[in-house]
Protein backbone atom coordinates (compact mmCIF):
# COMPACT_ATOMS: atom_id res chain seq x y z
CA UNK A 1 0.00 0.00 0.00
CA UNK A 2 1.64 3.56 -1.68
CA UNK A 3 2.67 5.81 1.57
CA UNK A 4 2.49 9.44 3.05
CA UNK A 5 5.84 10.95 3.27
CA UNK A 6 5.03 10.97 6.78
CA UNK A 7 3.86 7.17 6.96
CA UNK A 8 7.09 6.63 5.18
CA UNK A 9 9.50 8.08 7.39
CA UNK A 10 7.58 6.76 10.78
CA UNK A 11 7.17 3.35 9.57
CA UNK A 12 11.17 3.26 8.74
CA UNK A 13 11.77 4.14 12.56
CA UNK A 14 9.17 1.65 13.77
CA UNK A 15 10.72 -0.82 12.27
CA UNK A 16 7.35 -2.05 10.58
CA UNK A 17 4.33 -1.05 8.01
CA UNK A 18 2.54 2.03 9.77
CA UNK A 19 -0.15 4.22 8.32
CA UNK A 20 -2.66 7.03 9.58
CA UNK A 21 -4.43 6.50 13.21
CA UNK A 22 -1.84 3.83 13.81
CA UNK A 23 0.02 3.88 17.24
CA UNK A 24 4.07 3.54 16.85
CA UNK A 25 7.17 3.63 19.06
CA UNK A 26 10.11 5.30 17.02
CA UNK A 27 14.07 5.72 17.14
CA UNK A 28 14.42 9.46 16.87
CA UNK A 29 17.42 10.98 14.94
CA UNK A 30 17.48 14.34 17.01
CA UNK A 31 16.35 16.00 20.38
CA UNK A 32 16.41 19.86 21.38
CA UNK A 33 14.96 22.21 24.00
CA UNK A 34 15.27 25.80 24.06
CA UNK A 35 15.76 27.62 26.96
CA UNK A 36 11.82 28.59 27.67
CA UNK A 37 11.30 24.64 27.90
CA UNK A 38 14.52 23.11 28.88
CA UNK A 39 15.16 23.44 32.72
CA UNK A 40 11.33 21.35 32.87
CA UNK A 41 13.23 18.37 30.50
CA UNK A 42 16.02 18.65 32.45
CA UNK A 43 14.02 18.12 35.83
CA UNK A 44 12.21 15.67 34.34
CA UNK A 45 15.44 13.90 33.61
CA UNK A 46 16.68 14.14 37.03
CA UNK A 47 13.40 13.07 38.80
CA UNK A 48 13.92 9.99 35.99
CA UNK A 49 17.52 9.25 37.48
CA UNK A 50 19.20 10.19 34.18
CA UNK A 51 22.45 11.86 34.23
CA UNK A 52 23.21 10.95 30.43
CA UNK A 53 21.23 11.19 27.16
CA UNK A 54 21.48 8.47 24.51
CA UNK A 55 22.47 10.08 21.73
CA UNK A 56 24.56 13.60 23.02
CA UNK A 57 25.58 14.50 19.38
CA UNK A 58 22.01 14.71 18.36
CA UNK A 59 20.73 16.17 21.73
CA UNK A 60 20.96 19.99 21.81
CA UNK A 61 20.29 22.79 24.45
CA UNK A 62 19.25 26.20 22.61
CA UNK A 63 19.83 29.53 24.48
CA UNK A 64 18.08 31.49 22.30
CA UNK A 65 14.85 32.73 23.37
CA UNK A 66 15.72 35.41 26.07
CA UNK A 67 19.44 35.77 25.23
CA UNK A 68 21.09 37.83 26.17
CA UNK A 69 19.52 36.87 29.33
CA UNK A 70 17.35 40.10 30.72
CA UNK A 71 17.22 39.05 34.34
CA UNK A 72 18.58 37.21 36.59
CA UNK A 73 15.89 34.54 36.95
CA UNK A 74 16.32 33.57 33.53
CA UNK A 75 20.25 33.64 33.91
CA UNK A 76 20.17 30.88 36.40
CA UNK A 77 17.82 28.86 34.43
CA UNK A 78 20.46 28.83 31.75
CA UNK A 79 22.90 28.06 34.21
CA UNK A 80 20.84 25.11 34.99
CA UNK A 81 20.94 24.20 30.99
CA UNK A 82 24.89 24.76 30.28
CA UNK A 83 25.87 22.16 33.47
CA UNK A 84 23.49 19.43 32.55
CA UNK A 85 25.05 19.53 28.88
CA UNK A 86 28.17 19.71 30.19
CA UNK A 87 27.68 16.76 32.64
CA UNK A 88 25.93 14.50 29.78
CA UNK A 89 28.40 15.37 27.22
CA UNK A 90 25.44 17.32 25.09
CA UNK A 91 25.52 20.14 22.43
CA UNK A 92 24.80 23.50 24.08
CA UNK A 93 23.86 26.39 21.73
CA UNK A 94 24.62 29.07 23.66
CA UNK A 95 24.15 33.40 23.06
CA UNK A 96 24.52 34.83 19.66
CA UNK A 97 24.36 31.08 18.02
CA UNK A 98 20.91 32.11 16.80
CA UNK A 99 17.03 30.61 16.87
CA UNK A 100 17.04 26.91 17.74
CA UNK A 101 14.95 25.90 14.43
CA UNK A 102 17.49 28.19 12.25
CA UNK A 103 20.23 26.07 13.89
CA UNK A 104 18.32 23.15 13.24
CA UNK A 105 18.30 23.30 9.72
CA UNK A 106 21.81 24.49 9.49
CA UNK A 107 23.39 21.42 11.49
CA UNK A 108 21.25 18.86 12.56
CA UNK A 109 18.42 18.12 10.25
CA UNK A 110 18.46 16.24 7.77
CA UNK A 111 15.44 14.57 5.00
CA UNK A 112 14.26 11.31 6.24
CA UNK A 113 15.05 11.96 10.09
CA UNK A 114 12.15 12.01 12.68
CA UNK A 115 13.32 15.37 14.94
CA UNK A 116 11.56 16.01 18.11
CA UNK A 117 11.53 19.55 20.13
CA UNK A 118 10.12 21.45 23.09
CA UNK A 119 8.88 23.94 20.98
CA UNK A 120 5.81 24.17 18.85
CA UNK A 121 7.73 25.36 15.65
CA UNK A 122 10.43 22.32 15.74
CA UNK A 123 8.37 21.85 12.35
CA UNK A 124 10.47 24.26 10.51
CA UNK A 125 12.58 21.88 9.85
CA UNK A 126 9.74 19.64 7.93
CA UNK A 127 11.29 21.70 5.22
CA UNK A 128 13.86 19.49 4.71
CA UNK A 129 11.94 15.96 4.37
CA UNK A 130 12.32 15.45 8.40
CA UNK A 131 9.47 14.72 10.32
CA UNK A 132 9.67 17.32 12.40
CA UNK A 133 7.30 17.95 15.39
CA UNK A 134 7.13 19.93 19.08
CA UNK A 135 6.33 17.90 22.10
CA UNK A 136 6.11 18.86 25.89
CA UNK A 137 8.92 18.87 27.82
CA UNK A 138 8.62 15.65 29.62
CA UNK A 139 8.05 13.84 26.37
CA UNK A 140 10.98 15.86 25.24
CA UNK A 141 13.17 14.46 28.59
CA UNK A 142 12.20 10.74 27.72
CA UNK A 143 13.93 11.59 23.74
CA UNK A 144 16.87 12.42 25.39
CA UNK A 145 17.36 9.77 27.80
CA UNK A 146 15.86 6.78 25.63
CA UNK A 147 16.22 8.51 21.82
CA UNK A 148 12.78 7.12 21.39
CA UNK A 149 9.43 8.44 21.65
CA UNK A 150 5.80 7.01 20.51
CA UNK A 151 3.87 8.90 17.89
CA UNK A 152 0.00 8.37 16.85
CA UNK A 153 0.72 8.16 12.53
CA UNK A 154 -1.29 11.60 11.08
CA UNK A 155 -3.82 11.82 8.36
CA UNK A 156 -1.89 14.22 5.77
CA UNK A 157 -3.81 17.17 3.93
CA UNK A 158 -1.71 17.45 0.51
CA UNK A 159 -1.42 21.21 -0.23
CA UNK A 160 -0.92 22.38 -3.94
CA UNK A 161 0.97 25.63 -4.05
CA UNK A 162 0.49 26.20 -8.15
CA UNK A 163 1.42 28.71 -10.68
CA UNK A 164 3.78 31.47 -9.86
CA UNK A 165 2.93 34.91 -7.38
CA UNK A 166 2.62 38.02 -8.72
CA UNK A 167 5.44 40.81 -7.31
CA UNK A 168 4.43 41.54 -3.94
CA UNK A 169 3.73 38.24 -2.90
CA UNK A 170 5.36 36.18 -1.00
CA UNK A 171 5.77 32.62 1.00
CA UNK A 172 5.09 34.52 3.93
CA UNK A 173 1.79 35.44 2.18
CA UNK A 174 1.21 31.82 0.94
CA UNK A 175 1.27 30.25 3.95
CA UNK A 176 -0.90 33.12 5.53
CA UNK A 177 -3.55 32.51 3.10
CA UNK A 178 -3.77 28.57 3.80
CA UNK A 179 -4.06 29.13 7.07
CA UNK A 180 -6.88 31.90 6.61
CA UNK A 181 -8.47 29.43 4.29
CA UNK A 182 -8.57 26.39 6.77
CA UNK A 183 -8.47 27.66 10.31
CA UNK A 184 -6.39 27.67 12.91
CA UNK A 185 -7.82 24.87 13.61
CA UNK A 186 -8.18 23.01 10.34
CA UNK A 187 -5.24 20.45 10.47
CA UNK A 188 -4.93 19.69 13.89
CA UNK A 189 -2.73 16.74 14.31
CA UNK A 190 -2.38 16.15 10.78
CA UNK A 191 1.02 16.44 8.59
CA UNK A 192 0.50 19.14 5.80
CA UNK A 193 2.17 17.99 2.85
CA UNK A 194 3.09 20.68 0.33
CA UNK A 195 3.34 19.95 -3.13
CA UNK A 196 1.96 21.91 -6.40
CA UNK A 197 4.27 23.28 -9.30
CA UNK A 198 5.26 26.22 -7.83
CA UNK A 199 6.72 24.02 -4.72
CA UNK A 200 8.98 22.23 -7.36
CA UNK A 201 10.90 25.49 -7.72
CA UNK A 202 10.85 27.17 -4.21
CA UNK A 203 13.46 28.45 -2.17
CA UNK A 204 14.66 26.49 0.64
CA UNK A 205 14.08 29.87 2.84
CA UNK A 206 10.71 29.83 1.38
CA UNK A 207 9.67 26.62 2.07
CA UNK A 208 11.34 26.81 6.11
CA UNK A 209 9.22 29.96 6.21
CA UNK A 210 5.96 27.63 5.15
CA UNK A 211 6.98 24.44 7.18
CA UNK A 212 7.29 26.60 10.04
CA UNK A 213 3.87 28.17 10.18
CA UNK A 214 2.19 24.98 9.37
CA UNK A 215 1.65 24.42 13.17
CA UNK A 216 -0.14 27.59 13.15
CA UNK A 217 -3.00 25.63 11.48
CA UNK A 218 -2.74 23.01 14.28
CA UNK A 219 -0.24 20.61 12.40
CA UNK A 220 1.66 17.70 13.87
CA UNK A 221 4.22 18.35 10.38
CA UNK A 222 4.94 20.70 7.45
CA UNK A 223 6.74 18.66 4.71
CA UNK A 224 8.23 19.13 1.80
CA UNK A 225 9.97 16.38 -0.55
CA UNK A 226 13.49 16.72 -0.76
CA UNK A 227 14.96 16.92 -4.27
CA UNK A 228 17.64 19.26 -5.52
CA UNK A 229 16.82 22.62 -4.04
CA UNK A 230 17.64 20.33 -0.74
CA UNK A 231 20.20 18.64 -2.10
CA UNK A 232 22.23 22.33 -2.67
CA UNK A 233 21.20 23.56 0.79
CA UNK A 234 22.72 20.49 2.58
CA UNK A 235 26.11 20.75 0.44
CA UNK A 236 25.76 24.22 1.23
CA UNK A 237 26.48 23.87 4.84
CA UNK A 238 28.71 21.21 4.49
CA UNK A 239 26.35 18.25 4.80
CA UNK A 240 25.73 16.73 1.32
CA UNK A 241 26.22 13.64 2.50
CA UNK A 242 23.15 13.80 4.87
CA UNK A 243 20.93 14.14 1.93
CA UNK A 244 18.51 11.32 0.33
CA UNK A 245 15.37 10.88 -1.18
CA UNK A 246 12.14 11.51 0.46
CA UNK A 247 8.95 11.18 -1.61
CA UNK A 248 5.65 10.11 -0.94
CA UNK A 249 4.29 7.38 -3.48
CA UNK A 250 2.45 8.22 -6.27
CA UNK A 251 -1.08 6.38 -4.70
CA UNK A 252 -0.35 7.77 -1.09
CA UNK A 253 -3.98 8.24 0.44
CA UNK A 254 -4.75 12.08 1.22
CA UNK A 255 -7.26 13.04 3.58
CA UNK A 256 -7.69 16.08 1.97
CA UNK A 257 -6.23 17.89 -1.15
CA UNK A 258 -6.18 21.59 -1.31
CA UNK A 259 -4.86 23.29 -4.71
CA UNK A 260 -4.24 27.24 -4.28
CA UNK A 261 -3.68 29.05 -7.50
CA UNK A 262 -0.71 31.27 -6.07
CA UNK A 263 -0.82 33.77 -9.33
CA UNK A 264 -4.55 35.16 -7.75
CA UNK A 265 -3.26 36.07 -4.62
CA UNK A 266 -2.36 39.42 -2.79
CA UNK A 267 -0.15 40.43 -0.27
CA UNK A 268 -1.35 39.66 3.23
CA UNK A 269 -1.50 40.20 6.76
CA UNK A 270 -2.98 38.36 9.69
CA UNK A 271 -4.76 40.76 11.65
CA UNK A 272 -4.51 40.75 15.91
CA UNK A 273 -5.19 38.26 17.66
CA UNK A 274 -5.07 34.95 15.67
CA UNK A 275 -3.19 34.20 12.58
CA UNK A 276 -6.12 33.03 10.58
CA UNK A 277 -7.86 36.92 11.00
CA UNK A 278 -5.94 37.09 7.35
CA UNK A 279 -6.63 40.24 5.02
CA UNK A 280 -5.41 41.31 2.06
CA UNK A 281 -3.25 44.58 2.68
CA UNK A 282 -5.03 46.37 0.18
CA UNK A 283 -8.14 46.05 1.73
CA UNK A 284 -7.54 47.64 5.08
CA UNK A 285 -7.92 50.87 6.01
CA UNK A 286 -5.07 52.72 6.99
CA UNK A 287 -3.07 51.21 10.23
CA UNK A 288 -0.43 53.19 11.74
CA UNK A 289 2.18 51.14 13.41
CA UNK A 290 4.85 52.16 16.19
CA UNK A 291 7.19 49.36 15.25
CA UNK A 292 8.46 47.12 12.64
CA UNK A 293 9.91 43.86 13.25
CA UNK A 294 12.42 42.08 10.98
CA UNK A 295 13.64 38.35 11.90
CA UNK A 296 12.54 35.71 14.08
CA UNK A 297 12.40 31.42 13.19
CA UNK A 298 9.79 32.49 10.46
CA UNK A 299 11.47 35.32 8.62
CA UNK A 300 15.06 35.85 9.52
CA UNK A 301 17.36 34.12 7.16
CA UNK A 302 19.49 35.74 4.51
CA UNK A 303 17.15 35.85 1.86
CA UNK A 304 14.38 37.58 3.95
CA UNK A 305 17.22 40.15 5.51
CA UNK A 306 17.76 41.19 1.45
CA UNK A 307 14.71 41.54 0.27
CA UNK A 308 13.91 44.07 3.25
CA UNK A 309 17.42 46.20 2.77
CA UNK A 310 16.44 46.26 -0.93
CA UNK A 311 13.24 47.99 -0.22
CA UNK A 312 14.80 50.33 2.11
CA UNK A 313 18.63 50.81 0.80
CA UNK A 314 19.06 54.54 0.16
CA UNK A 315 15.80 55.31 2.40
CA UNK A 316 14.84 55.82 5.83
CA UNK A 317 12.73 54.20 8.52
CA UNK A 318 9.96 56.62 9.36
CA UNK A 319 10.40 58.64 12.05
CA UNK A 320 7.49 57.64 13.91
CA UNK A 321 8.21 53.83 13.76
CA UNK A 322 11.02 51.52 15.40
CA UNK A 323 12.11 49.13 13.18
CA UNK A 324 14.28 46.26 15.04
CA UNK A 325 16.12 43.38 12.64
CA UNK A 326 17.38 40.11 14.19
CA UNK A 327 18.98 37.57 12.02
CA UNK A 328 18.08 34.20 13.00
CA UNK A 329 21.74 32.85 13.19
CA UNK A 330 25.30 33.36 13.60
CA UNK A 331 25.33 32.26 9.88
CA UNK A 332 22.95 34.63 8.58
CA UNK A 333 24.33 37.78 10.37
CA UNK A 334 27.77 37.12 9.39
CA UNK A 335 26.90 36.67 5.49
CA UNK A 336 24.29 39.71 5.66
CA UNK A 337 27.26 41.89 6.89
CA UNK A 338 29.65 40.18 4.08
CA UNK A 339 26.57 41.16 1.78
CA UNK A 340 26.56 45.10 2.88
CA UNK A 341 22.93 44.34 3.92
CA UNK A 342 23.13 44.99 7.54
CA UNK A 343 24.62 48.43 6.59
CA UNK A 344 22.15 49.49 4.71
CA UNK A 345 19.49 48.50 7.39
CA UNK A 346 21.42 50.04 9.31
CA UNK A 347 21.74 53.24 7.16
CA UNK A 348 17.84 53.18 6.86
CA UNK A 349 17.29 53.37 10.22
CA UNK A 350 17.40 50.02 11.58
CA UNK A 351 18.52 48.97 15.29
CA UNK A 352 20.04 45.50 14.55
CA UNK A 353 20.03 42.86 17.88
CA UNK A 354 22.29 39.60 17.95
CA UNK A 355 20.89 36.28 16.92
CA UNK A 356 18.03 34.85 18.78
CA UNK A 357 14.54 35.37 19.08
CA UNK A 358 14.30 38.56 19.84
CA UNK A 359 10.89 40.72 20.84
CA UNK A 360 9.13 38.04 19.33
CA UNK A 361 9.06 36.04 22.60
CA UNK A 362 7.88 39.06 24.63
CA UNK A 363 10.52 38.86 27.15
CA UNK A 364 12.72 41.49 26.14
CA UNK A 365 14.80 43.50 23.00
CA UNK A 366 11.31 45.27 21.71
CA UNK A 367 8.39 44.91 24.25
CA UNK A 368 5.61 47.01 22.98
CA UNK A 369 3.77 49.93 24.93
CA UNK A 370 0.18 50.02 25.67
CA UNK A 371 -1.57 50.58 22.27
CA UNK A 372 0.98 50.39 20.32
CA UNK A 373 0.90 48.32 16.90
CA UNK A 374 3.95 46.00 15.79
CA UNK A 375 4.16 44.72 12.25
CA UNK A 376 5.79 41.58 12.14
CA UNK A 377 7.49 38.59 10.32
CA UNK A 378 7.02 36.49 13.26
CA UNK A 379 4.97 33.23 12.67
CA UNK A 380 2.23 34.09 16.40
CA UNK A 381 0.17 37.55 17.13
CA UNK A 382 -1.95 36.36 19.70
CA UNK A 383 -2.95 38.42 22.56
CA UNK A 384 0.36 39.30 24.79
CA UNK A 385 2.92 37.43 22.72
CA UNK A 386 5.26 40.43 22.61
CA UNK A 387 4.72 41.02 26.27
CA UNK A 388 2.02 43.50 26.15
CA UNK A 389 -1.69 42.07 25.86
CA UNK A 390 -2.65 46.04 25.39
CA UNK A 391 -0.87 45.85 22.27
CA UNK A 392 -1.48 44.83 18.70
CA UNK A 393 0.73 42.57 16.46
CA UNK A 394 0.04 42.42 12.53
CA UNK A 395 2.06 39.38 10.63
CA UNK A 396 3.17 40.01 7.17
CA UNK A 397 6.05 38.76 4.48
CA UNK A 398 9.15 41.15 5.35
CA UNK A 399 8.96 42.84 1.90
CA UNK A 400 5.25 44.20 3.34
CA UNK A 401 7.13 45.04 6.35
CA UNK A 402 10.01 47.02 5.36
CA UNK A 403 7.62 48.94 2.72
CA UNK A 404 5.41 49.65 5.56
CA UNK A 405 8.32 51.04 7.98
CA UNK A 406 9.04 53.76 5.82
CA UNK A 407 5.47 54.69 5.43
CA UNK A 408 4.62 54.82 8.93
CA UNK A 409 1.54 52.48 8.27
CA UNK A 410 0.66 49.02 7.06
CA UNK A 411 1.27 49.00 2.96
CA UNK A 412 1.45 47.89 -0.29
CA UNK A 413 4.62 46.73 -1.05
CA UNK A 414 3.33 46.40 -5.13
CA UNK A 415 3.35 50.18 -4.88
CA UNK A 416 6.76 50.36 -5.44
CA UNK A 417 7.85 47.33 -7.09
Amino acid sequence: MDKTISEKIISSHAGRDVYSGDIAVVDVDVVMAQDGTGPLAVSQLKKMGFEKVKNPAKSIFFIDHAAPSPRKELSNTHAVLRQYAENAGMVLSDVGEGVCHQILVENFASPGDIVIGADSHTCTSGALGAFSTGMGSTDIAVGFALAKTWLMVPQTIKVNFNNIPSKGVYAKDLIIYLIGKITAEGATYKTLEFSGSFTKNMTIDDRFTISNMAVEAGAKAGLFESDEITKRFLKSQGRGNDFKEVFADKNASYEQVIDIDCSMLEPIISMPYTVDNVCSVSKIEKIKIDQVLIGTCTNGRLADLKIASDILKGKKVNKNVRLIVVPASKKVYLEALKEGIIEALIESGAAIQSPGCGPCVGVHQGILGDGEACLSTQNRNFKGRMGNPDSFIYLSSPATAAYSAIKGYISDVREIL
